[in-house]
C-alpha cells in the first residue's frame, strides 16, 4: 500500500477500511494482488447492483469499442444514447405509465441532485428546499447542504442558506408520525419556515442507516406536497435500479414524483446520472445547465444491456428470496447474541444490522474482511453494518458472507469480553 500512501489525498476512505490492492473481479467476488477470494457485501456502494463485469456489458462494450463508437459526445445525438433513451422508455417507463424527460447531468450523483435542486427553485421562483433529517444526497454545495451529517457539513465550507430539515419517518420512535408535523410547519406563518419549492427524501436513507419509510408516510409527504404546491423530489441514486425489488424504490407506495435522480447502478459501473423529470417542468433553455461529461456513450451501452433484467419479474422475485434469505440470518444473529442489542432494518437486498457498542461494528468489518467479505457501515456513529450485496449474487454465496458476519460477530464479542475478563483481573 506504500504507492497509495506516499502518492494519494488522505481524503481516501474505504482503501482504509479495505486494505488490499484489488486485480480483478467477477458477478459478486473481487481478488487482491495475492489471489485472495473476498465476497462482496459492498457492491460499489450500491453501483454494482448487476455485480462485476456483467457478460452482458462486457461483450457490448468489447464489440462497441472495436466498431469505433463515440466515446465522448457532450449532448449530441448519438447511437447508443437513442438506443439507451429507447429501451428506458419502452422497458422502465411506459410500463409503469410514467410520461417524463430525462436529463443528462455530469456524471456522478451529486451532479443529479444539483441539476434537481437547481430546477425546482428556477421552476418554482423559490429558494428554500425541505430536507430530512440522516438525509445524504451527496457532498457539492448544493447536494451537501440537503444532507444532513454534521460530519460532512463542516462549518467551513458549507452553505447552510435555503434549507429546512424535518424529521423523517420513525425519528422520534415507530409510533409517531411525522408528516403531521411538518404539515403544521407549513400551515404556520410564523413557523420560520418559508414555503418550499421542493421536498427531496430518499425512500429508504442508506447512509443515514438504513432507515425505511413506510408507504403510508411517503403517500402522506406527497399529499403535502400537493396541497401546498411544493414539487417532490425521490433521490433513488443508492436505492433504485432494482435494490428494493421494484425498479424505483416507491414503487409499493403509489406516489408519482414530480423529479427523480438516478446514478449509481443505472450506468453498470460506468459513470452515470440521470434526472426525470414531469415534461411540465422542463423548462431549461437550450445550455442553460451543462457539463462537458454529460451522457457518458459507454454506460449507455451498458446500461442499455442492463434494462434487459426488467423485462421481466425474474430479477425483483430473486430479490425477494434473497431478501428472505438475509432477513432471517439477521433475525437469528439478533436472537442468538442478545449481549450486542442488535436491530434489524431493510427492505429488499438493503440491510442494516444496528449493533449500538461502541466500535463494534467497525471492528467486525475489520475482521470480516480477514475472513474474506467486504461490508461498510453506515449511520451517523457507523454503528450499522450495512448489507448491499449484488442483487444477482447466487443463493449459496450470499449465505456464505452471512456466515462470515455471525462468525465474525461471534469472534469480536470473544474478544471484548476477554478484554474485560483481563481488567476484572489486574483490578
Amino acid at each position: 500500500m506504500k504507492t497509495f500512501k506516499q502518492l494519494e489525498s488522505q481524503v481516501r476512505s474505504y482503501v482504509r477500511s479495505f486494505p488490499a490492492i484489488f486485480k480483478t473481479a467477477k458477478g459478486s467476488k473481487l481478488w487482491d494482488e495475492q489471489g485472495k477470494e473476498y465476497i462482496d457485501f459492498f457492491a460499489g456502494a450500491g453501483t454494482l447492483n448487476y455485480g462485476h463485469n456483467n457478460p452482458m456489458v462486457s461483450e457490448a462494450l468489447i464489440k462497441y469499442i472495436s466498431d469505433d463508437g463515440i466515446i465522448h459526445g457532450l449532448d449530441k445525438a448519438t447511437t447508443a444514447k437513442k438506443q439507451f433513451l429507447e429501451k428506458f422508455h419502452d422497458i422502465i417507463l411506459q410500463p409503469r405509465h410514467m410520461e417524463y424527460k430525462m436529463q443528462f447531468s455530469g456524471p456522478t450523483g451529486t451532479n443529479a441532485v444539483e441539476t434537481a435542486l437547481k430546477l425546482v427553485r428556477m421552476v418554482k421562483g423559490r429558494s428554500n428546499v425541505i430536507a430530512f433529517t440522516n438525509a445524504f444526497h451527496g457532498l457539492t454545495m448544493g447536494s451537501m447542504a440537503v444532507t444532513a451529517n454534521s460530519f460532512y457539513r463542516d462549518e467551513a465550507f458549507i452553505n447552510r442558506s435555503n434549507v429546512s430539515f424535518m424529521p423523517f419517518d420513525g425519528y422520534f420512535g415507530p409510533d409517531t408520525n411525522t408528516a403531521p408535523y411538518l404539515r403544521k410547519f407549513l400551515e404556520d406563518q410564523s413557523s420560520g419556515v418559508d414555503l418550499p419549492a421542493a421536498i427531496i427524501l430518499e425512500t429508504v436513507q442508506a447512509e443515514g442507516g438504513i432507515k425505511v419509510a413506510s408507504d403510508e408516510w411517503l403517500r402522506e409527504i406527497e399529499q403535502i406536497c400537493k396541497d401546498f404546491d411544493i414539487l417532490l423530489i425521490i433521490d433513488d441514486i443508492q436505492v433504485g435500479n432494482g435494490r428494493t425489488g421494484t425498479f424505483f424504490s416507491f414503487e409499493s407506495s403509489g406516489i408519482n414524483p414530480d423529479i427523480i435522480t438516478l446514478s449509481k447502478s443505472i450506468g453498470g459501473g460506468l459513470p452515470l446520472a440521470i434526472v426525470l423529470m414531469k415534461s411540465e417542468l422542463d423548462q431549461w433553455k437550450p445550455g442553460e445547465h451543462t457539463g462537458t461529461f454529460r451522457g457518458n456513450n459507454l454506460a449507455f451501452v451498458a446500461s442499455t444491456e442492463l434494462l434487459s433484467y426488467w423485462e421481466n419479474d425474474n430479477l425483483s422475485n430473486s430479490v425477494y428470496n434473497k431478501e428472505e434469505i438475509l432477513k432471517e440470518k439477521l433475525l437469528e444473529i439478533q436472537d442468538k447474541y442478545p449481549d450486542i442489542y442488535a436491530e434489524v432494518y431493510g427492505k429488499g437486498l438493503i440491510y442494516g444490522l444496528k449493533i449500538p457498542l461502541r466500535g463494534f461494528c467497525s471492528d467486525v468489518s475489520e475482521e470480516a474482511f480477514s475472513r474474506g467479505l467486504l461490508i461498510e457501515l453506515a449511520g451517523a456513529n457507523d454503528n450499522v453494518l450495512k448489507f448491499l450485496p449484488p442483487l444477482t449474487i447466487e443463493n449459496d454465496l450470499l449465505q456464505e458472507g452471512l456466515q462470515i458476519i455471525e462468525d465474525s460477530i461471534k469472534s469480536v464479542l470473544e474478544t471484548r469480553e476477554a478484554m474485560i475478563g483481563d481488567l476484572n483481573n489486574d483490578s
